[in-house]
């Protein structure tokens, strides 16, 4: 397996509001999402949710506080 390449937060500020990558807040708990998450993040859940919809080419950006 190989390790997740690490961006900055200046990076992936830039690429979520642009509409490059779609931010995903990592908890899989909702009342840990709901106190912890960023703006503009999903839930892991909501993304579990629509990853079927989402394309191959789509970039992820995943966080935990």
């Amino acid at each position: 397996m190989t390790e997740p390449i690490r961006i900055s937060v200046e990076e992936a500020r830039q690429k979520v509001n642009s509409g490059a990558a779609l931010l995903v807040c990592a908890y899989d708990d909702d009342e840990k999402f709901k106190n912890n998450h960023l703006q503009g993040a999903i839930s892991l859940g909501e993304f579990q949710t629509r990853l079927p919809s989402l394309s191959q080419e789509q970039e992820f950006i995943f966080y935990c506080a």
